[in-house]
């Protein structure tokens, strides 16, 4: 394999260039590494990890989400784990392979005005899921896709989809364990200004349909039940008139308050119902499920949304959120709930928790789409202004009302920890969470793994890597099970 290099990472670049932000400039095979504890044996499957890993540097100024994507992959078998890399060949990345140097700026620079297809970079960076044996990386601005094999981490190309060869999706489409499918939305600056689709459990189009907004949006996020997806429309978008000189500028419009499109999984345009809600912008949902009787059947939704930053009078400071939001500065989050009550039409919310900072929701994901009881997140630091900083792990028991949370302290960076199920799992938490960890004392990476059931008692085993993991995005957990069938 040719050696990939990238250019002298030095002091002055960006905090998210250094330290355990730093590029990696290879890619790797492990096949034994060194264990502190006891990797339990009932734990087998993988662990994949997809986030930004800048290949060429680039003229202008650096944010976080510009970097190409890579996926990172542990292998459990038995009590042994393995681990490798490799970049996600996307077709822009090969572009600038194949001229030695970067051709896109970040996103804080004036996006390529000769590349009306691709004015900005799709590094495919964000999120990574397993649907009918392959992985699919997405990114989070919406975009093309990209299958990867799930054993060797190889590019096989752009996704393609029987009845829908070059679909888009933005990163958050999901995977429902039960049926196999794959639901996904898409977002763009034209009319309808949204779509939301299903792709069968053996990869055919099985739902396509637009969602009509009143204007370009930046969704982040979805959710599923078992007969619905909900879809969000929140007030933090473009400035309209900035946009209509050609700039990209955010502005969050209280008055528009946040709403939210409930459509039958296979549903048609006009079976979409609207929920008005309070002004809110979420990033990341925890789950979203059916509760009460059909005569008074409810969806419920949970999430980590921003906390909105208030004047002394309690009005929302929408000019200040929207900035500080653009340039990654605000980092305060509360977990939340919506309740869209399908016979009244009327939506009721509240906040579960406003004490703990988390963000990064995962669940046993068997669940998704249907009750839960318990969350795993990122403990966060509120208002940190150089870099984030993604201090620990917590728990969330949503019928207790108890949290646990472990940290090590400033020294450790936590990435985003799907819970993994035992095998034979006797109840919805018997399993592990897994978390690649930078561990800043030490100057090295380690793969933590936590008892999901003993939770706040720290890591059980912490396997050592041979290399930084940079700090990243999005992650999956499949079992072996799911990984021989390709279900």
């Amino acid at each position: 394999m040719a050696e990939m290099v990238i250019d002298e990472v030095s002091e002055d670049l960006p905090p998210v260039l250094r330290g355990g932000f730093e590029p990696v400039t290879d890619e790797l095979v492990v096949d034994r590494l060194e264990v502190i504890g006891e990797v339990p044996k009932d734990l087998n499957g993988a662990y994949f990890r997809n986030g930004p890993n800048r290949r060429f540097a680039a003229p202008g100024r650096y944010h976080w989400y510009d970097g190409d994507g890579m996926l990172h992959a542990a292998y459990f078998d038995r009590g042994r784990v393995s681990y490798r890399n490799r970049w996600i060949r996307t077709a822009p990345l090969a572009e600038e392979l194949a001229a030695g140097r970067a051709l896109w700026k970040g996103l804080r620079e004036t996006p390529r005005a000769d590349r009306p297809d691709m004015p900005v970079k799709n590094t495919s960076n964000t999120d990574v899921k397993f649907h009918n044996g392959k992985l699919i990386t997405m990114w989070y601005l919406a975009g093309g896709m990209y299958h990867v094999d799930p054993m060797t981490l190889e590019t096989l190309g752009p996704v393609s989809f029987a009845g829908a060869p070059d679909l888009r999706a933005s990163a958050h489409s999901k995977t429902d364990e039960r049926t196999g499918e794959f639901l996904y939305f898409d977002y763009f600056k034209h009319a309808p200004y949204m779509e939301y689709g299903v792709i069968s459990a053996d990869g055919r189009l099985a739902t396509r349909i637009p969602i009509a907004l009143p204007g370009p949006r930046l969704p982040h996020d979805m959710a599923f039940t078992e007969n619905y997806a909900i879809l969000h429309d929140f007030p933090l978008t473009y400035d309209m008139d900035a946009l209509a000189t050609g700039r990209h500028k955010l502005k969050f419009y209280t008055e528009w308050g946040s709403r939210f499109a409930i459509v039958p999984r296979h549903g048609t345009p006009d079976q979409i119902r609207w929920f008005s809600a309070e002004p809110a912008y979420l990033l990341h949902v925890i789950n979203a499920w059916e509760e009460g009787p059909p005569e008074n059947r409810e969806v419920v939704m949970l999430g980590t949304p921003f906390r909105l930053p208030r004047d002394l009078a309690g009005n929302i400071e929408a000019e200040k959120f929207a900035r500080a939001w653009s340039t990654m500065q605000h980092r305060d989050y509360i977990t939340y709930e919506w309740r869209f009550n399908l016979a009244t039409g009327k939506t009721a919310e509240r906040i579960i928790d406003d004490t703990f900072c988390c963000e990064f929701p995962m669940i046993n994901t068997r669940y998704q789409g249907y009750k839960s009881r318990y969350a795993y997140a990122i403990n966060m630091v509120r208002g940190s202004l150089h870099q984030p900083r993604f201090a620990g792990l917590a728990k969330f028991d949503f019928e207790t009302g108890v949290i646990q949370a472990y940290s090590e302290g400033r020294d450790f960076f936590y990435n985003e920890a799907p819970f993994a199920p035992a095998d034979n799992p006797q109840s919805e938490d018997h399993g592990y969470v897994v978390s690649f960890v930078w561990n800043a004392r030490e100057r090295r990476s380690e793969l933590q793994i936590f008892d999901a059931r003993n939770f706040g008692s720290g890591p059980i085993a912490r396997v050592i890597l041979p290399r930084r993991v940079p700090n990243g995005f999005h992650a999956t957990w499949v079992s072996a099970e799911r990984l021989a069938s390709g279900k």
